[in-house]
């Protein structure tokens, strides 16, 4: 327990530093430079970039799996510390952003997060881990404090809407449980919010065929 107790307090200390110091600046520079690549797409809400807050990079440094400590090395192994997210007004506007962050960041992993079963209506977004660029690190940080790689979020609106009041309502520390009527209740908002959506996506595309 001591040694826990002292790993985590070391851990605590190199990360506080590390945010300070490193990760904040880097994630400003990393909104501008998202913002200056994307200045010209059109349907984009909003670029966004954070430094992972302590209480929660410490947190989650501490999850095991399987009876074991899930990170030998947290600030080596943890991937969000900076993460980003490009809000989107439309359903194809996700897609056509894919190929241009791909084009323009390496990929080190990409998936789509959608529920485990089509009866489920759930967190939805697209989600990439990119090796940070070079040219958010700036002469004035410490390259040694950075990751070398940050996560980014596509969603469109309605994702974001109901992913941000979802936590807020399901997951937020301290937090009671949901009883399984409010359980239902936030399945119901999110079937709603997935068919809005399609549905907005459906008329953007065939109002655009109709101009064409």
């Amino acid at each position: 327990m001591k040694n826990s107790r002292q790993r985590g307090s070391v851990l605590a200390t190199e990360y506080g530093d590390r945010y300070e110091n490193a990760l904040k600046p880097a994630a400003l520079a990393l909104r501008e430079h998202l913002a200056g690549l994307l200045k010209s797409e059109p349907r984009i809400d909003r670029v966004t970039a954070r430094a992972k807050d302590p209480a929660s990079f410490l947190k989650k440094a501490e999850a095991r799996a399987n009876g074991k400590q899930k990170y030998s090395e947290p600030l080596a192994q943890i991937q969000d510390q900076i993460g980003a997210r490009i809000i989107v007004f439309f359903r194809s506007d996700v897609k056509r952003l894919d190929g241009i962050i791909k084009s323009y960041f390496r990929t080190v992993e990409f998936r789509d997060r959608i529920p485990e079963s089509e009866w489920e209506f759930g967190y939805f977004g697209r989600h990439y881990v990119l090796v940070l660029p070079s040219d958010v690190k700036g002469d004035t940080i410490n390259k040694s404090m950075l990751p070398d790689f940050f996560e980014l979020q596509i969603k469109t609106l309605f994702q974001h809407a109901w992913s941000e009041a979802e936590h807020d309502l399901g997951y937020k520390p301290g937090s009671m449980p949901l009883s399984p009527d409010e359980k239902r209740k936030l399945a119901y908002t999110s079937a709603q919010a997935w068919g809005a959506d399609h549905m907005f996506d459906e008329l953007f595309r065939s109002r655009g065929a109709a101009r064409d």
